[in-house]
């Protein structure tokens, strides 16, 4: 008979991140009626449908993708989002911010772009389908108010996120208690930071956009920022567009997310380079996150993601 219990099982760092999403993804699947992913085809939404493709194989997801489309988006992402839904033979909804504009519902400020629009899409997305769990690619290393987040994070009947009335998360127990109109935004990748993104997307051979890797194109220098020169952006006086060789960080809205100077052309040496750097993809790139230093919570509050 054995005298020692036998040695426990290690996994790699990447694989206990790995198995914490799991966990989540089935847990959700098993509580909630109506979960749906938020998908953009940016880097985080790849690697969250790449871990609950896994949670769930060898059936299909349980779930439904949505995409809060501002329609200012790169036509590269857009070309990446289908082919990928294609591919993975998803189910796709695509709430738009042109319809919100139309109806009334949202005012555009041409200077400002469509970004913080997107709260109300996103909503409004939500309740015409009834969704009760909302999973979602932030991450707690991106910024302040993201770092206050839980995994399931209680949204009201409003989707307004009071960090107040946030539930404790002890031993990977979760609270998903909610009431007829209220909904959890789920953050399975909460305690990943950009660098395991970048080491796991080596690792599974994750496919991204294009724009993620070094390339060669127009840009214009703005606030310190360097924005692509796209049918999107209004450039200023006195702004004169430059070709530069760079890749995108983090992807969102054209108007407003930049790049930054690059040769990365492979996870990984975007991973050397993420290991080297010391100032987070939000930080550096996103011009709607230097509103104020409150500006995320603020957007948080009002029911952004």
């Amino acid at each position: 008979m054995a005298t020692q219990a036998p040695p426990a099982y290690e996994l790699s760092h990447l694989g206990a991140l790995e198995a914490e999403a799991v966990h989540v993804f089935r847990e959700v699947a098993a509580t909630f009626e109506r979960p749906v992913l938020l998908f953009s085809g940016g880097k985080d939404s790849m690697v969250m449908l790449h871990v609950a493709a896994k949670a769930f194989w060898p059936a299909p997801l349980p779930f439904p993708v949505m995409h809060v489309d501002t329609g200012h988006n790169f036509d590269e992402v857009i070309r990446f989002r289908d082919e990928t839904v294609e591919r993975c033979g998803l189910r796709l909804l695509v709430a738009r911010v042109q319809d919100d504009i139309d109806a009334g519902r949202s005012v555009e400020d041409p200077k400002a772009g469509r970004n913080r629009l997107q709260t109300a899409t996103l909503l409004r997305g939500i309740r015409e389908n009834g969704f009760d769990a909302v999973f979602g690619g932030a991450r707690r290393d991106e910024e302040k108010a993201r770092a206050k987040e839980r995994v399931f994070s209680f949204r009201d009947e409003f989707g307004q996120w009071d960090p107040r009335r946030q539930r404790p998360e002890l031993w990977n127990l979760y609270n998903g208690r909610h009431r007829k109109g209220e909904h959890i935004r789920v953050f399975p990748l909460s305690n990943w930071t950009e660098l395991d993104i970048w080491q796991y997307v080596e690792a599974e051979d994750v496919a991204l956009p294009s724009l993620y890797y070094a390339h060669r194109r127009a840009v214009v220098q703005r606030d310190g920022m360097l924005l692509a020169d796209t049918r999107f952006l209004a450039v200023a006086e006195g702004e004169v567009p430059c070709p530069a060789t760079v890749r995108f960080r983090t992807i969102g809205d054209a108007t407003c997310t930049g790049c930054v100077e690059s040769t990365a052309s492979s996870p990984a040496e975007v991973v050397a380079e993420v290991a080297a750097t010391r100032v987070t993809e939000r930080g550096a790139t996103r011009a709607d996150d230097r509103i104020s230093e409150a500006g995320m919570e603020d957007r948080k509050k009002e029911g952004y993601f």
